[in-house]
């Protein structure tokens, strides 16, 4: 990095933080801390929300996946639209109703308090855990990439989050993500020119999409009905929908970004704003990752992403098959120039057949070097990420970007990180401070709920941190975030739809139906881990929500026998699915 690159870094960053703390002092009472004072407009909202998902993990794992795998991580986001019209619909207007600063305090009206602590318990559980990775992920990556110390990172990212978050609670977070998102919009758009810019002047984009379709990249629907595969529409449609429910509806780290609405309209036509944007730009952040894909068709690729990971196995006994590897794939890439060319004159299927397989022979080059780095690193009694997906956009960057852009970059990656982990202090300080502090002590005063709430904010970022230092990489970092999600987010829904619909059922039915469910699908979670079965972790959602409500139902026999229908389908539905899953 050059010193207009870290000018650019840390004035961006800084200039955030700054203004995000100047613009919110001085918040004095709990509606002012906690929702903002109810003054954000629905561009804010919209803005927030998606701020708040989009971590640094879509950054840099994102363009990775496509580069991987093609465009059809996208199906995964097929059911936000169908999520976002039922929120603003159900979830929305009785929030708004009945005043409420979290979404579990509606759940103590509906049932009791247990039931409510119970609940978010779960939500602290899961967001607080999803708070350490959201700042472990760019921390690691960039420490790998640019030899920068990784405690250093975890703690500088935490501290500057914490700086505004503590100071001016929600307003703080809807005001920076506000220029956190238009940092990130501008920096992956002048990527993506960039990167169409540096392919050879013959290669329009037209016809990178074709060498991206020859490559198999550009395949974004599948229908089959096949668990073996992660991401299909049905997937995307079912499993994404009861996701995003529980996410958008049920998850406080998005419920209070709309609850700082102006008004019941600003906050539904914030989620609808963002319904309509979310998949576009997960498609464009995909996009992205597929022309870095085709970038590389043009210009020599590591057999590993990953520079630490590399370093490690030269330096081991593997150094001398890790060195042939590399040879071997410099012989595939020069033979594949001479098949990219033939297929840009003829748009020949033979030729695009070719290409596919140099690419297959590429990948299984790639896999036989994960292996080795995996043995290097056992001999040595070292943990390395071997898997390069979330190197592959980062190495991009800093070797194929001018400078000064770089600078920009790494600040899109850091503002993202930022942007979602201040929305999560946020909300766990919330959850925290109205759900088991307010509601298990004396009376407080409002100034000292907002103290308490400062504190709560300060005490879950330092667990953030601590939880960032120890944390280790999964296979892919975004997908680690949304397994987290998916084991606690589907019990969760079906607690919110059993209030919703089931009027009869009482709180002691569904505590016990939660806790029952969160077993068995911690229990199928670690099944799948150890193959003995096949559930990939979206259809977690669906299964949890089912679970659970099927459970309440045949507790509460009074309401089973009043809902003798919906309950049939949900029994059915139960034994459908586990009937499926062994037959698989």
């Amino acid at each position: 990095m050059q010193t207009i690159d870290w000018i650019v870094l840390i004035g961006t960053l800084l200039l955030i933080v700054v203004y995000g703390t100047w613009q919110t002092r001085g918040s004095k009472n709990v509606q002012d801390y906690l929702k903002g004072g109810n003054t954000s407009k629905w561009w804010t909202i919209g803005l927030s929300v998606m701020a708040t998902q989009a971590s640094a993990i879509t950054f840099l794992s994102t363009p990775g996946q496509a580069f991987n795998d093609g465009m059809g991580f996208v199906q995964f986001y097929f059911g936000l639209p169908l999520a976002m019209v039922i929120i603003c619909m159900v979830f929305i207007p009785l929030y708004h109703r009945l005043k409420v600063y979290t979404a579990y305090e509606f759940l103590e009206n509906r049932f009791d308090l247990k039931t409510r602590t119970l609940t978010a318990i779960l939500f602290l559980i899961q967001r607080g855990l999803a708070a350490g990775i959201t700042i472990f992920a760019p921390a690691i990556i960039l420490s790998a990439v640019l030899g920068w110390n990784l405690l250093f990172l975890n703690i500088i990212i935490g501290v500057l989050v914490i700086i505004y978050t503590v100071s001016g609670g929600t307003r703080a977070v809807n005001v920076t993500q506000k220029h956190q998102m238009v940092v990130i919009f501008t920096g992956m758009i002048i990527a993506f020119i960039l990167i169409i810019n540096k392919l050879p002047a013959d290669i329009t984009f037209s016809k990178a999409l074709d060498i991206a379709g020859a490559s198999g990249k550009m395949e974004v629907l599948d229908f089959s009905f096949n668990l073996n595969n992660r991401y299909t529409f049905w997937s995307g449609v079912i499993g994404g929908t009861f996701l995003m429910l529980s996410y958008f509806g049920t998850d406080q780290s998005q419920v209070q970004r709309y609850l700082s609405g102006k008004s019941l309209r600003e906050m539904q036509l914030g989620l609808i704003f963002n319904g309509i944007l979310k998949v576009p730009m997960q498609f464009f952040i995909l996009l992205v990752g597929v022309m870095v894909f085709v970038f590389y068709q043009f210009n020599p690729a590591p057999v590993n992403f990953n520079p630490t990971a590399s370093e490690l196995v030269l330096n081991s006994d593997y150094a001398e098959e890790y060195k042939q590897l590399q040879v071997e794939q410099e012989k595939i890439f020069n033979d594949k120039q001479t098949i990219i060319n033939a297929y840009n004159k003829s748009e020949s299927k033979e030729y695009a057949k070719l290409i596919h397989l140099a690419n297959e022979a590429s990948d299984e080059l790639r896999t036989e070097a994960r292996l080795l780095i995996d043995k290097a690193a056992d001999a040595k009694q070292l943990k390395v990420e071997s898997n390069d997906k979330d190197y592959v956009f980062i190495h991009f960057i800093l070797n194929n970007l001018p400078r000064g852009l770089i600078g920009l970059l790494l600040a899109v990656i850091l503002s993202a990180a930022m942007s979602s982990t201040a929305s999560e202090l946020n909300a766990l300080a919330s959850t925290t401070t109205i759900d088991l502090y307010k509601r298990n002590t004396p009376e407080k005063s409002e100034t000292e709920m907002v103290k308490a709430s400062k504190w709560f904010t300060l005490a879950w970022g330092i667990i953030a941190i601590a939880v960032a230092c120890i944390a280790n990489l999964a296979e892919n970092l975004i997908q680690l975030v949304n397994i987290i999600g998916s084991i606690f987010y589907g019990n969760v829904l079906g607690i919110f739809l059993l209030a919703f619909f089931f009027k009869t059922v009482k709180g002691n039915a569904v505590f016990i139906a939660a806790l029952i469910t969160q077993v068995i699908i911690i229990g199928l979670f670690l099944l799948n881990q150890y193959e003995l079965i096949n559930l990939p972790f979206l259809w977690l959602n669906f299964v949890g929500c089912l679970v659970v409500i099927t459970l309440a139902l045949i507790i509460s026999f009074k309401d089973l026998r009043k809902n003798s229908r919906l309950a049939l389908v949900s029994i059915a539905a139960v034994l459908g699915v586990f009937g499926y899953i062994v037959m698989q």
